[in-house]
């Protein structure tokens, strides 16, 4: 029998080693070619944010100061007040009406006139009046005169005391009927129960009056009153306050001191005012009643304050700031604020007297920013003109 022997291969090395240089060297040489690419990548994006940056400073170094406009600041006066509509009224409008009954027999003033405390303003018929009156009187002088005989029996015991009270009260009767005759005898004469304007008459002569019918509209407008509508927050602030200022446009903007007179316990159940009555003295009669006002009401006052327009402060999160002008360049400043007056507020702190505070063209400047000052003011009036 033939015997086979079975030998076992040589491993043929140089052939793997070679496969391994075919498949290798070209992932190494990818690898190797995205990391060059990567790092010129990088190179060239360093090199754009230096120039970038270079630009940039470049452009910042030539651009020209921006052009701005400055406060300086100068202590004044701080008010915290509200200006409230208001209205002047009379301080008495009465409508006199008829007292008794009759026919007009004169109508002694007009409309408009200005009339005295005790004026007649118009008279009715009183001949039923008088002869009421001489009525009664004669039942009085007859009284009178039974009394005193009564008087005299009663003295001689011949008459009963009964007689003599009766007589009394009879007296006492016809008194009170001969005063109520004697007052409405003097009804017939209508007379102004104050001074005044005669606003309206609504009599003509020959007209019939029954009790209660009206015959004049009265005004007393040497003082009036001017009622304004005070909000319940502002409340416990009027009720410190005893002066006020009243200006009225249909006068051209004239002003005047009034005091207050009553300010109501109850707000209004619609509007939830609480009514605010003022006096103004108005002996000249200047100021006519219904015409509309301007109520200025000061809240609280700081005397040698600074203040700022409320649009150069420029909010960041919660702060406040505003920029300064120090050595031609804008400063940043953190402020702290108080009252609000108008369209400027009170700076309680963060800035100090005779600082020049940007007030056109703050938002377009940046903290140590040379700045070119074209305009500085002391008022702040005087930045709008």
């Amino acid at each position: 029998m033939e015997e086979r022997v079975e030998q076992n291969p040589k491993p043929k090395t140089g052939s793997a080693g070679r496969r391994w240089l075919r498949r290798g060297v070209p992932v190494l040489f990818i690898l190797l070619l995205l990391i060059l690419i990567g790092s010129l990548v990088i190179k060239i994006q360093s090199k754009a944010e230096i120039i970038k940056t270079q630009n940039q400073a470049k452009m910042k170094k030539d651009r020209p100061a921006p052009n701005v406009m400055t406060l300086k600041l100068v202590p004044t006066t701080i008010r915290d007040q509200i200006d409230l509509p208001g209205v002047t009224q009379p301080w008495v409008k009465l409508q006199m009406v008829t007292e008794v009954a009759g026919k007009i027999t004169d109508k002694a003033v007009k409309e408009g006139a200005e009339v005295n405390k005790g004026d007649v303003l118009a008279t009715i018929d009183s001949r039923d009046y008088r002869n009421a009156l001489r009525s009664a009187k004669a039942a009085y002088d007859l009284a009178v005169s039974e009394l005193k005989r009564q008087k005299t029996l009663n003295q001689r015991k011949v008459a009963p005391q009964s007689q003599l009270d009766a007589a009394v009260a009879q007296v006492e009767s016809t008194r009170a009927t001969m005063d109520n005759a004697r007052i409405a005898l003097e009804r017939c004469t209508i007379r102004a129960p104050f001074s005044g304007a005669v606003n309206r008459i609504l009599v003509e002569p020959g007209q019939y009056l029954a009790v209660g019918d009206p015959v004049a509209e009265l005004l007393q407008i040497d003082r009036l009153k001017v009622r304004v509508g005070i909000p319940e927050s502002d409340v416990d602030a009027v009720r410190r306050i005893d002066c006020f200022k009243v200006k009225i446009d249909a006068l051209g903007g004239k002003e005047f001191e009034v005091r207050k007179y009553f300010l109501s316990k109850t707000a209004d159940p619609m509007a939830r005012l609480y009514s605010l009555d003022l006096t103004l003295d108005n002996a000249q009669g200047i100021v006519l009643p219904d015409m509309f006002t301007r109520v200025e009401i000061i809240k609280k006052e700081v005397e040698e304050g600074l203040s700022i327009p409320l649009y150069s402060v420029i909010n960041r999160n919660k702060d406040r700031v505003v920029y300064i002008v120090e050595d031609s360049r804008a400063r940043v400043r953190p402020v702290e604020l108080g009252l609000l007056d108008g369209w400027q507020v009170q700076v309680r702190e963060g800035l100090t007297r005779g600082e020049e505070v940007i007030v056109v063209g703050h938002r377009s400047v940046n903290d140590g920013q040379p700045v070119n000052v074209v305009r500085s003011v002391t008022s702040a009036e005087d930045i709008v003109q």
